[in-house]
């Protein structure tokens, strides 16, 4: 089953390092990312098997030097979701996303 994974970041520089800490702890796919308030805000979107998704936010909260302000596991999302993170990713030239 598919996960959705999204962890956030008051600054660019710490959800890098966060995104850096979640690709290197499980077999996920880094989707897109947001920024909000002029950047003082990143959210990064990751996707992959539930577990995997789950290992990486949680490595991410025990490792991560950033103050996280959010973070969430979504199994199995709804399309509506998914098509949500897809307008995501175009607008920010990650192409297309599948899910």
């Amino acid at each position: 089953m598919k996960a959705l994974g999204l962890i956030e970041l008051p600054n660019l520089a710490d959800a890098v390092e966060a995104l850096d800490i979640m690709l290197k702890t499980a077999d996920v796919r880094f989707l897109t990312w947001e920024k909000k308030l002029g950047g003082r805000l990143v959210t990064i979107f990751i996707q992959g098997q539930v577990s995997a998704v789950n290992a990486s936010v949680e490595t991410a909260l025990a490792r991560a030097k950033g103050n996280i302000v959010a973070h969430a596991v979504i199994a199995n999302p709804h399309e509506e979701t998914m098509k949500l993170v897809a307008k995501s990713a175009a607008r920010n030239g990650f192409g297309k996303i599948t899910y």
